[in-house]
């Protein structure tokens, strides 16, 4: 197989022998750059390297730049690229990586100290606080915080606008005087370091302490100190409130007595969305979230499982059952989609019958949810009417049956009867394709609007509902409905 060979160039003086000698004995060498001074190396031992500037002279970004790099390197046969700092895990060796791949090459990188390291050391023996031990290095370019609570090193700050914009893009995490340690390096290849607050990044006068060597060093951030958290601060901060010392209240609570906020969450963050409240729903979110963490918790202090897991399992679910979208199953639209859905979900939750699908329907549901879901799981196998309108017969239908029992008196009748008819109702709105939990609420707020108005009204002419009977009340509604007709227009 054809192999291209990554050897990073690390820093002037930090270059490995091995790495020295595998320059030497390439027989086709590539080098990233020869305008950088770790470079020179190559210059002086394979002057007959090829240089990709020309594709840095011609390329109107780095996307573009990265896979015309990726291009040549597989164009060929096996080759040895050597690349500045560490040769892993920037936006390059990505697209490097997949281009070997796609054209049958195998990839091998020599291990070597980067940029961040050589950095690291300086800012050490100047005095810095700098954490040697525990650490991850990222690149600007594809940068991801992922952890606050470690020190952060990024490589790969090429200039004053990356700077820019990795300022901002750490505001989103770290306060605006976080303290960092800029780290560039001199003709000679070797690092000085400044400590600088995170706002003066970009600042106008260090547009020349930018390039491909320098270093920024993040050190890590206390969960009080930091603007802006993660799901990662939502469990540290539950895990203090259940630990000793924290919150007897939070330290106290069970599944079940979470119940009902789990239930009142959810309910309020739909009340946003009816409101169409952006501010109130990003709150509630954070509400319902702070649900799905506690009873985690709960779970991870019994060792049973973690939030891990639960994100774990929901993003396996989704995998699985958009193979439209991972796999190669090709869907027309999104009802396609929805067939797809409701199989795969029966193979994993080994649904063999009909009965099994309709048993899994939660019984906790609202009773408007639950029919019509179970309405589905029959009308999935043909069960079903062939049309609203036989539906709404079947309404007409309970209702006279709802009369007859009212007449009769019987009680455990009627009550049955007016089950059948809301059930009927809920058919109704399925073959409709209308949400009769929707629907329902709609109506009563819309009823609770016009009732409220009719009072209004009336207390506006001097009267209340002890001075009227039905008939008067029923003149006041048909004039509130009226009103509404010509809001309307």
């Amino acid at each position: 197989m054809k192999k291209i060979t990554i050897i990073p160039l690390s820093t002037p003086k930090t270059i490995t022998l091995n790495a020295a000698a595998m320059i030497s004995d390439a027989q086709v060498l590539y080098v990233q750059t020869m305008k950088h001074r770790c470079a020179d190396i190559v210059a002086s031992i394979r002057p007959d390297a090829i240089s990709m500037d020309d594709l840095y002279d011609t390329c109107m970004d780095f996307d573009e730049l990265n896979a015309r790099i990726a291009d040549r390197l597989t164009a060929g046969e096996s080759c040895t690229y050597a690349v500045l700092g560490r040769g892993v895990g920037s936006a390059l060796m990505k697209c490097i990586r997949e281009a070997a791949m796609k054209n049958g090459f195998e990839l091998q990188t020599i291990p070597a100290q980067g940029f961040a390291e050589a950095a690291m050391s300086t800012a050490v023996n100047m005095g810095y606080d700098v954490n040697m031990c525990e650490y991850y290095v990222q690149s600007a370019i594809s940068l991801h915080v992922a952890d606050t609570s470690s020190q952060l090193v990024i490589e790969e700050i090429d200039n004053i606008l990356a700077a820019g914009e990795l300022k901002l893009k750490l505001l989103e995490f770290y306060p605006d005087e976080h303290m960092v340690y800029l780290c560039e390096m001199d003709e000679r290849g070797d690092y000085t370091a400044e400590a600088m607050q995170l706002y003066e990044l970009d600042f106008p006068g260090n547009e020349s302490k930018y390039d491909t060597a320098t270093v920024l060093i993040v050190p890590k951030c206390e969960l009080m100190q930091l603007k802006r958290h993660g799901l990662d601060g939502l469990m540290e901060v539950m895990y203090r409130l259940r630990a000793p010392g924290g919150c007897p209240w939070d330290a106290e609570q069970t599944h079940r007595s979470l119940r009902s906020s789990l239930i009142e969450e959810s309910y309020e963050v739909l009340d946003a969305i009816d409101r169409e409240d952006i501010t109130a729903l990003e709150e509630e979110l954070g509400d319902l979230l702070l649900q799905v963490v506690f009873h985690s918790i709960i779970e991870e202090e019994k060792q049973e499982f973690s939030i891990r897991d639960v994100t774990t399992g929901i993003v396996n679910k989704l995998i699985y059952r958009h193979p439209h979208v991972f796999g190669e199953v090709m869907v027309g639209s999104s009802d396609d989609v929805l067939v797809n859905w409701e199989r795969l979900k029966k193979k994993e939750k080994h649904q063999d019958t009909v009965a099994d699908t309709m048993r899994a329907v939660p019984s906790a549901f609202p009773a408007l949810m639950r029919s019509y879901k179970i309405q589905k799981k029959a009308a999935n196998v043909g069960f079903d009417f062939d049309d609203a309108a036989m539906a709404l017969h079947k309404v007409y239908e309970e209702a006279d049956e709802v009369s007859s029992a009212i007449d009769a008196g019987d009680a455990d009748n009627i009550f049955e009867e007016v089950g059948d008819m809301l059930f009927a109702c809920v058919n109704v709105a399925r073959l409709l394709k209308v949400d009769p939990e929707l629907a329902l609420f709609k109506a009563t707020d819309k009823f609770m609007k016009r009732f409220i108005r009719m009072e209004e009204l009336m207390l506006a002419e001097g009267k209340s509902f002890d001075d009227m009977v039905l008939d008067d009340m029923d003149e006041y509604w048909n004039r509130v409905k009226l009103m509404d007709r010509e809001d309307e227009i």
